[in-house]
């Protein structure tokens, strides 16, 4: 069965399975003991964290391995926020970042400190000139990914890093997946990133603090891993975390490897999609994305049935749509882009992936999303611009009442009234389902129709739309 969601966590390495198993052997007794297979042990941990070090860019001693991605990067924001108490309590960070620092960013406000949410563009990637202006006086910590967890797009971390060391603010970096593909470029303070996304087993993280970053780690403090994370670690994953992290490395050396190869499945999906699924919109950055990646929403789809649909049909894919989360509200990162959230699917290839699959998941897709739209009565047709003799036949304006109805509902009544209106004419949709507030704009851009804007109601909010075409 084919396995599209290496974001969420890539299968095994190879490489990592081999050393896992060998470490367990070897690497099970306590690297901080004297005697032999104390020694043994730490010969082990000092290795892996040679190799990590030299694929992140750091030196060894900067670098410590945390059991989570997450953990690595709540580790660092306070640690670091609490070493610069006496500058700022001012948190930057984009409006896209991994969940992880937005949930610690929520802490930080709740205990009396202040956040700053740099917006993005409609492909997902920050102004370089906004984000250098939120560093104010009294910036503690600025964190931005380096590419986007749900639809790829690439952040400028080199020129974003520049204006932070200019402005005397330490830069933390969220490298979870983009790590696999080389390092980070530019003058960044923290890293963090999660061996689970390269090909390691779950349970290892890494956090890197630069020297000369001023650092204070949070808790009860250990002798372990310079002070910053409690507790025996799992030495045989984190082995095998390296050894994945390494042969990726080394494979990325080849005369075609397997970033390049990827990229191109990728190209195809991104180009072949829109041309075989009616109303669909690509989302992320075309040119400054992860090669591994892609991510495109279907109007007037429900994305659980769609994802469970695909999943019958052999396929493993994941989704930022609200129809498949279970507190119904759209991705962050979608909402952040203002782009299309219902229908949305993510691609992300593992290592190894055959052409075949993709080729069979470009064949399988249409056929499945007209399926599902089908079931939901979608209108299959756009409406046909009217002629000026007929639009005093058509009503001027209509109101559609979509209350107590969840997504993508409010927008396929939406489709289907719009074609009762003349051109010039207004459709109102009353709904008190909150992904309407990003959906209903994003049809508007997709369908080139004016979204005129919302206004109060008794119930809900009423989401006004001109028809332009």
């Amino acid at each position: 069965m084919p396995y599209f969601d290496a974001a969420s966590a890539a299968p095994l390495h190879p490489v990592a399975r081999e050393a896992l198993l060998a470490s367990l052997d070897e690497g099970w007794a306590d690297p901080a003991r004297l005697y032999r297979e104390g020694r043994r042990a730490r010969l082990l941990l000092d290795a892996a964290r040679e190799a990590a070090a030299e694929a992140v860019g750091c030196r060894p001693d900067e670098l410590v391995f945390t059991p989570s991605g997450t953990q690595a990067v709540h580790s660092g924001i306070f640690g670091s926020l609490a070493a610069r108490r006496r500058v700022g309590r001012r948190l930057v960070h984009s409006a896209v970042e991994h969940s992880s620092v937005l949930h610690a960013a929520e802490v930080h406000e709740a205990a009396g400190g202040t956040a700053a949410a740099v917006g993005v563009d409609r492909a997902g990637r920050v102004a370089v000139a906004d984000f250098a202006a939120a560093l104010l006086p009294g910036t503690a910590l600025a964190c931005l990914q380096s590419a986007n967890h749900e639809v790829g797009t690439e952040q400028p971390v080199e020129e974003v890093a520049a204006h932070c060391q200019e402005a005397g603010v330490p830069l933390l970096v969220d490298a979870a997946q983009s790590l696999a593909w080389g390092p980070v470029p530019g003058a960044w303070s923290l890293m963090t990133a999660s061996a689970h996304k390269w090909g390691g087993p779950p349970g290892v993280g890494l956090l890197a603090v630069r020297k000369g970053t001023r650092f204070a780690p949070q808790g009860p403090l250990d002798e372990r891993e310079s002070g910053r994370v409690p507790g025996f670690g799992n030495l045989p994953a984190i082995v095998a975390a390296a050894a994945a992290l390494r042969a990726l490395r080394a494979e990325a050396g080849a005369e075609r490897d397997e970033a390049g190869r990827l990229r191109e499945l990728v190209d195809r999906i991104r180009r072949r999609v829109p041309e075989q699924v009616p109303d669909v919109e690509v989302v992320g950055d075309p040119a400054h994305r992860l090669p591994h990646l892609v991510t495109f929403s279907c109007l007037y789809v429900d994305g659980e049935i769609l994802l469970q649909e695909l999943d019958r049909a052999g396929f493993s894919v994941s989704s930022g749509s609200s129809c498949t989360s279970s507190t119904l509200t759209p991705s962050h990162v979608l909402r952040a882009m203002g782009v299309l959230s219902e229908g949305n699917v993510r691609v992300s290839l593992p290592y190894g992936t055959p052409e075949a699959e993709v080729e069979r998941f470009l064949e399988v897709l249409p056929g499945t999303v007209r399926e599902v739209r089908e079931r939901l009565g979608v209108p299959t047709e756009r409406p046909a611009p009217a002629a000026a003799e007929e639009s005093v036949t058509e009503e001027a304006g209509l109101v559609v009442d979509a209350l107590g109805k969840r997504c993508p509902v409010p927008v396929i009544e939406l489709g289907r009234a719009i074609g009762r209106v003349r051109v010039g004419g207004t459709v109102t949709v009353l709904s008190d389902d909150e992904v309407s507030a990003v959906d209903i704009p994003a049809w508007c851009w997709t369908q080139k129709q004016e979204y005129v804007g919302q206004e109060a109601a008794d119930r809900g909010v009423a989401y006004v739309v001109r028809r332009s075409v």
